[in-house]
């Protein structure tokens, strides 16, 4: 016997777990199908993983300049244990699972554990979205729904030519499974996942490489968030290479380690090193789900949907890195609450893909909201910024953490605030008050007008925005 719900979701992760709870939420009765475990990429081979990795990597980084702060440590008092800092890791994980569990529970969502696929038409419903589940022990379960939410997520993306084997050559997915550190690293990728990891690596003392294509790090951020990131990372001992294209097709790797040929624009070098990560960007997981016997449309290999997340069969939907788009979990989230109220009838607009604020957390962290400058001229308004660096602020310098800025960018005409970007000391905790900003449409006086508690990081932001006039107090 079919198990009939008024909402199925296809995907744990956090834009699948956060659909399901809000339409139950709603007084619809929900089945989530997952293959895995709940919480998906993010939570166990994506942002908290990593994120307690890094945390842990800042904490040794900070004890080893412990004397700058007045702290003299015993000679060998300071030692890494990266088996522990994997504990520590994995403890993190399962602790937050579990939390999640609960809230299935909590919320009556009913979890089906095992790999589902859209079926077509069938007896149990005249058109196609239902899901056959085939579970661990083999045996198959059918779910029948009034509306079907696609949440599959994504995996890393490779190279052609650049086959990961899990150990020498490696996914960010391998990396988080390591157990001892290399000596030096080649990262190919200079976007999100590949600043992180550099940053990461480099605390913990390997010697990191980074290479990229194109022409900066960070292409989809501020020009100078990108080359203010790059000239830090450079002064800590990373090496930096952009303008690169590797020749994979000399690509050598063994117990010696990796070495490739690439093309720079100083000619051609020879790269080793122990290890290499790829971090080139994210595939959807659009295969094995049975889209074949839907009218769904893809596009570049994400599943195309419209303004409420709906495919080209309205029951259906779509959300999180399986469409594109901005992919970071809160984006997914936030996608899924969207799809859960618009079945429930409610028709709100779709938030535009650059107002979702964007986190990256190397050393220093990086948050940004908006267009970036030259976005900003290029959609041709009339652009007028201010900027502050954390070296004018109390707090920065109370905590030692003095390198970057806070940037604003506003429209000369209207006054709107356009865009924010950070590099600096908890960026990735100060952007909200940005993105409200942004929100409630206010300006930059509007902001920079509000006091803000001294002494404060948050300062920074109100400064810059009363810089943007030219008004600025402390700079």
């Amino acid at each position: 016997m079919a198990i009939q719900v008024d909402v199925a979701v296809l995907g744990g992760g956090v834009g699948g777990y956060t659909a399901a709870i809000r339409a139950a939420q709603l007084g619809k009765s929900v089945a989530l199908v997952e293959a895995d475990k709940l919480g998906g990429t993010c939570l166990h081979k994506g942002c908290i993983p990593s994120k307690s990795l890094l945390r842990s990597a800042e904490v040794y980084a900070t004890l080893l300049e412990a004397d700058t702060y007045g702290i003299t440590l015993a000679e060998g008092a300071v030692a890494l244990d990266f088996l522990k800092v994997q504990g520590r890791k994995e403890a993190t994980v399962d602790q937050l699972y579990k939390g999640l569990q609960h809230l299935m529970r909590k919320n009556g969502v009913q979890v089906i554990q095992g790999k589902g696929r859209v079926i077509g038409p069938s007896i149990f419903s005249p058109r196609s979205g239902s899901l056959a589940v085939e579970l661990a022990d083999g045996e198959m379960e059918s779910v029948v729904s009034a509306n079907l939410i696609i949440a599959t997520g994504s995996r890393p993306r490779t190279l052609p030519g650049v086959t990961p084997d899990g150990e020498i050559i490696m996914t960010s997915d391998d990396a988080l499974r390591m157990e001892v550190l290399p000596e030096s690293i080649l990262i190919v990728g200079g976007g999100v996942i590949g600043v992180e990891w550099a940053s990461m690596l480099q605390d913990f003392g390997v010697q990191v490489t980074l290479v990229e294509s194109g022409i900066r790090l960070l292409p989809g951020e501020d020009a100078e968030v990108s080359a203010e990131l790059t000239r830090l990372l450079k002064r800590r001992g990373v090496r930096v290479l952009t303008s690169v294209q590797l020749i994979t097709e000399e690509l050598s790797a063994g117990s010696g380690g990796v070495t490739v040929p690439a093309e720079t624009s100083d000619g051609k070098v020879l790269l080793t090193a122990d290890k290499l990560l790829l971090s080139v960007g994210r595939q959807a997981n659009i295969e094995g789900i049975g889209l074949e016997n839907t009218d769904i449309k893809t596009k570049d290999g994400f599943i195309r949907v419209n303004e409420f997340g709906q495919t080209s069969e309205p029951h259906i939907y779509a959300i999180g890195d399986v469409i594109g788009g901005v992919q970071l979990a809160h984006a997914a989230a936030h996608e899924g609450l969207h799809a859960a109220d618009h079945i429930a009838g409610e028709k709100k607009a779709a938030t535009p893909a650059h107002l979702i604020p964007r986190c990256i957390y190397s050393r220093p962290e990086i948050a940004s909201y908006g267009l970036t400058e030259d976005g900003a001229r290029t959609k041709g308004y009339d652009v007028k910024t201010g900027k502050i660096p954390f070296q004018a602020i109390g707090k920065a310098i109370v905590l030692g953490e003095t390198d970057g800025f806070v940037k604003v960018i506003a429209d000369r005409k209207t006054n709107d605030i356009l865009g924010v970007h950070m590099i600096g000391a908890h960026a990735t905790d100060l952007i909200s008050e940005a993105a409200l900003a942004g929100v409630l449409d206010a300006t930059p006086w509007e902001v920079g007008s509000m006091i803000h508690p001294h002494p404060t990081l948050s300062e920074a932001l109100g400064e810059a925005m009363l810089a943007v006039d030219g008004k600025a107090i402390n700079f």
